[in-house]
C-alpha cells in the first residue's frame, strides 16, 4: 500500500521536459530562436543577400565595367508581363534615342514594334563562377540580341554602365568585406580579450589601456587619416584588404572588452582548474575551455558587429577614402548620388540605399533575436 502511494506521488517528466533537460547550449539557443519570427525572417534576409553576393555575376544581365556614352542615363525598363494575345510571356521593347529639342538631351523612348522577350539561363559576358569555373552563363538574357542593347532592369549610369548588374556586384564586395572585417575582429578581440581577462596583472592593464585609447578616438577622422594613407598606385585588390584591415583594427575592441568580463568570471571555475591540473596550455583553456561556454553570447556579437562593418566601408567609399573606382561597391554606388544634379536626371542612381538599410536592419533583427536566444534559461 505504502509503495503505491510512493509511486503515485512521485513527479511525472514528460518527453519534452527530458529533451530539455538533455540539450546542449546550442540547442536550446536554436529552439529559443525560432519562436523570435522577426529573427528568423531576418536571418533569412541575410541568407538571400549572400546567395546574391556568390552569385553576383549569373544574376548580372551586363557587363557592369562595359561603358557606352551614348546608354548614359536610361532610366529602369518597364517588363510587360503578358503578351497581346494575354499569354504570359515576360518581355521589353527595345529603346530607342531621340534628341528632346528643348533641352537637347538624348532621352530614350520604347520601340513597341521591337518586342524582346525575356529567356532565363541565357549566354552573355564570360565570367568565373565562384571564382573557379570559366562560364558565361546567366539567369536572365533576350531571346535574340545582347543585352546590352536592350536590357537595362534599373537603368544606367553616367557612363551607361548597367545600374542592376553593377548593384549585385557591389553587394558582393560590400558584404564580403563586412565578413572578412568581422573575422579578423572577432581573431583580435576573443585572442586579446581572453588574454587580458586570463592573465590580469600588467598584461591586462597594457590591453585595456590600448581599447580605451582606441575608443577614444573620434571614428570618422580615424578613418580619414588611416585611408589617406593608402598610396593612390595600389591596386583594387589592395585597397580592398586595407580596408578590411583598417576596420577591423577598430571594431575589436568592443569584443575584447565581453570576452575579458567573461574570462574574470570563468577563470575560478572548477573546468578551468582541472585543465590546468592536467597540463593545458594558457592558449588551449582559453579556444577548447572556456571560449565555448559563450560561445552564443560571440554569435549574438558577431551578428550585431557585420552591420558595423558594412556601415563603415559604405561610409569611407561614399567619402572617396575607401574603395575607388573601377572597384563596385555600395559606398562607391552611392557616390553618384551626391550629385544634386545628377540626381535630378537619374534618381534612379538612389537605389543602391535600399539594399544597404534592409541588410543593416536585418542584421540588427537578426542579432536582438540572437541576443535574446543566447541565454536559454532566461
Amino acid at each position: 500500500m505504502s509503495a503505491a502511494i510512493s509511486t503515485a506521488a512521485a513527479p511525472v517528466t514528460t518527453a519534452a521536459e527530458e529533451k530539455v533537460a538533455v540539450a546542449t547550449q546550442l540547442q536550446l539557443t536554436w529552439w529559443r530562436f525560432r519562436r523570435h519570427k522577426v529573427a528568423v525572417a531576418s536571418g533569412v534576409i541575410v541568407l538571400f543577400f549572400y546567395l546574391v553576393a556568390v552569385l553576383a555575376d549569373f544574376l548580372a544581365t551586363n557587363d557592369p565595367y562595359a561603358t557606352l556614352a551614348a546608354r548614359s542615363y536610361i532610366p529602369p525598363q518597364e517588363i510587360h508581363w503578358f503578351d497581346a494575345d494575354g499569354s504570359f510571356r515576360p518581355h521589353v521593347f527595345a529603346l530607342e534615342g531621340k534628341r528632346d529639342m528643348k533641352t537637347f538631351r538624348l532621352v530614350y523612348v520604347a520601340d513597341p514594334e521591337d518586342k524582346r522577350y525575356l529567356e532565363l539561363f541565357v549566354d552573355g559576358y564570360p565570367y568565373r563562377l565562384l571564382g573557379l569555373f570559366e562560364t558565361n552563363l546567366h539567369l536572365l538574357g533576350l531571346d535574340r540580341g545582347a543585352p546590352e542593347e536592350a536590357l537595362f532592369l534599373l537603368g544606367t549610369d553616367q557612363l551607361g554602365r548597367d545600374f542592376w548588374s553593377r548593384l549585385v556586384l557591389a553587394t558582393r564586395t560590400s558584404l564580403f568585406i563586412g565578413l572578412a572585417g568581422v573575422a579578423i575582429s572577432l581573431f583580435l578581440g576573443v585572442l586579446l580579450g581572453g588574454i587580458s581577462g586570463m592573465y590580469g596583472g600588467w598584461i591586462d592593464t597594457v590591453i585595456q589601456r590600448v581599447i580605451e585609447i582606441l575608443r577614444s578616438i573620434p571614428t570618422i577622422p580615424l578613418w580619414m587619416g588611416l585611408a589617406a594613407a593608402l598610396p593612390a598606385t595600389w591596386s583594387v585588390l589592395q585597397v580592398y584588404l586595407a580596408i578590411t584591415v583598417i576596420i577591423s583594427l577598430i571594431g575589436w575592441t568592443e569584443l575584447a572588452r565581453v570576452v575579458r568580463g567573461r574570462f574574470l568570471s570563468l577563470r575560478e571555475e572548477d573546468f578551468v582548474m582541472a585543465a590546468e591540473l592536467a597540463g593545458a596550455s594558457q592558449l588551449r583553456i582559453i579556444f577548447r575551455h572556456m571560449v565555448p561556454s559563450f560561445l552564443s553570447h560571440i554569435i549574438a556579437a558577431v551578428s550585431l558587429a557585420l552591420p558595423a562593418m558594412i556601415i563603415s566601408e559604405t561610409t569611407l567609399s561614399f567619402l572617396g577614402l575607401g574603395l575607388r573606382p573601377p572597384a563596385i561597391s555600395w559606398g562607391v554606388l552611392l557616390q553618384d548620388a551626391q550629385n544634386i544634379q545628377a540626381l535630378a536626371i537619374a534618381p534612379w542612381l538612389l537605389m543602391a540605399a535600399i539594399p544597404v538599410i534592409v541588410v543593416i536592419l536585418a542584421f540588427n533583427f537578426l542579432g536582438d533575436g540572437l541576443r535574446d536566444a543566447a541565454d536559454p534559461y532566461g
